[in-house]
């Protein structure tokens, strides 16, 4: 069985939770395996330790490369067949220029646009 991508997001955005949804839907060869921000386990991703997880989606790929927030959404969609294409216009020149400041402003508006989800007490 082929290593899959580790994806850590923010389990407490709706929108992040909605991407998730559908990712999952259109991901044929299961690729991507999910893990909330709010329940990993630091020793088990050192390398993700002095990283603010809460702030940029994240990534771990196959071949162990680290990824973040524009980039980590690039590597996702060229490995989703019907949003491949897509992810090929994100890596023309200068993509990135424009990619991850808006990245940058959805991530940083995102619960004020789209509230939080709360745990519900136990």
């Amino acid at each position: 069985m082929a290593k899959k991508h580790l994806i850590f997001y923010d389990a407490e955005c709706p929108l992040c939770q909605s991407v998730k949804s559908l990712i999952i839907k259109l991901d044929w060869f299961k690729r991507f395996e999910w893990h909330p921000v709010q329940g990993i386990h630091h020793t088990n991703y050192r390398f993700l330790r002095n990283r603010n997880l809460y702030e940029e989606i994240h990534m771990i790929t196959s071949e162990n490369e680290i990824k973040t927030g524009f980039y980590t959404v690039r590597k996702i969609l060229l490995n989703v067949p019907v949003t491949a294409g897509l992810a090929l216009l994100l890596f023309m020149p200068l993509a990135d220029k424009l990619g991850v400041p808006i990245y940058q402003f959805i991530s940083s508006n995102r619960y004020e646009w789209f509230g939080r989800i709360q745990k519900n007490p136990s």
